[in-house]
């Protein structure tokens, strides 16, 4: 009698810990999914949070010659850069292959590592607008393409001479609201964007924005309707401007931040100050779908992006068939589809991804053990 309370209790011990690491298991499997979902967009801590898994810039500098040495004051990034990339070589500049964003000198934005995308007569509002709606010519390598998607935040800053409603490109043609307008309701009818931040700097560069009516564009300008923008500080040696002021103010700004900054955009706005670039900068975010203090600067600057877990059904993206294929042997079509799905598989463990059977098999080994340690005490005791 006192070895069968104790096999009982032994059994019921094991069935207790069989349950309970169970219960452990999916507790953490729950926890797991959790921690790596995207965001809510509802009530809560992350209500605001951006879904998108990407960034990308388009930098665009739509002036050339060598007194517009000034509109390259941005450093580079993961960008599409479009530069009239005459200042680093003209023979103006003292300081040759080099361009510099304060009279200090501190930075050379060309660096040792540079890679302009589009240069001098490539700097087109044809090829920009292509850039935005990915209508490129079979023949246009990827890194000159804006491979995009639907989980992604774009950046686009434009600096050059512009009036009511239009920006020159080069002195020789210009881009007016309305084109850009077009070419990001592409983008979006395409699925080619999240969220669009739209900056630019300009003499009145807040009427570039006016003509703006896709859904998730954020935007801001220098000056409004009839205001110059101004350049910040010249450099003696070179004999030139060397950045615009809002360019160099928003710059600034940027430098305190990093990847886990909590800053919002609406910070950023908040620190526009016209006794600084002397024109009243503006913001747009009438057809922005989230609070600005809950839009964080790293969500279009960072390159901090969401990690996305696929529900337990879907299946490893095989690439088996394109082993032997070169990229010049895939259409960009399809190159741009293969581009999004490794951005998208998430980083997860095998249990994740697990089907439903592999958890019932491990159930089933469990009271498996059970049984047999069970059948092993009833058979150790018979014979004593």
């Amino acid at each position: 009698m006192l070895l069968l309370r104790a096999l009982t209790t032994f059994l019921l011990c094991i069935a207790s810990w069989t349950f309970g690491a169970s219960a452990i298991d999916v507790n953490e499997e729950e926890r797991v999914r959790q921690f790596f979902s995207e965001p809510s967009s509802g009530d809560g801590a992350n209500a605001g949070s951006s879904s998108h898994t990407n960034n990308w810039a388009v930098l665009v500098c739509a002036s050339r010659y060598w007194f517009n040495y000034r509109r390259l004051g941005i450093p580079d990034s993961n960008i599409i850069l479009m530069l009239a990339d005459d200042a680093a070589c003209n023979s103006r500049n003292k300081f040759a292959g080099s361009v510099y964003a304060n009279a200090g000198r501190h930075l050379d934005l060309y660096g040792d590592n540079i890679e302009v995308d589009y240069r001098g007569y490539e700097v087109t509002v044809e090829n920009f607008i292509r850039v935005l709606t990915g209508r490129m010519e079979e023949s246009v390598p990827r890194s000159k393409r804006l491979l995009t998607d639907d989980r992604s935040n774009v950046f686009v800053y434009m600096t050059g001479h512009g009036g009511n409603e239009f920006l020159k490109f080069q002195d020789n043609e210009e881009i007016s609201a309305f084109d850009i307008a077009d070419a990001f309701e592409q983008m979006w009818q395409k699925k080619r964007y999240n969220e669009i931040l739209f900056m630019i700097d300009t003499c009145q560069a807040n009427t570039m924005y006016s003509k703006f009516y896709s859904p998730n564009i954020l935007a801001t300008g220098s000056s409004e309707l009839g205001e110059n923008s101004y350049s910040h500080e010249n450099d003696n040696d070179i004999g030139v401007a060397v950045i615009d002021s809002f360019t160099h103010y928003v710059l600034e700004f940027m430098e305190g931040i990093n990847k886990t900054s909590q800053t919002s955009m609406q910070d950023l706005f908040n620190s526009y100050d016209f006794d600084k670039i002397y024109s009243h900068a503006g913001v747009r975010s009438d057809s922005f779908s989230r609070p600005l203090n809950k839009a964080l600067i790293t969500d279009f600057f960072g390159g901090v992006a969401q990690v996305e877990v696929l529900p337990p059904s879907a299946e490893p993206f095989k690439s088996s068939s394109l082993q032997d294929a070169s990229d010049d042997d895939i259409p960009p079509e399809k190159m741009k589809e293969l581009d999004s799905t490794d951005e998208r598989l998430p980083a997860q463990s095998s249990r994740l991804s697990a089907p439903w059977w592999d958890a019932a098999s491990s159930m089933l080994r469990a009271w498996g053990s059970v049984g047999l340690a069970g059948v092993l005490i009833g058979w150790v005791a018979t014979r004593k």
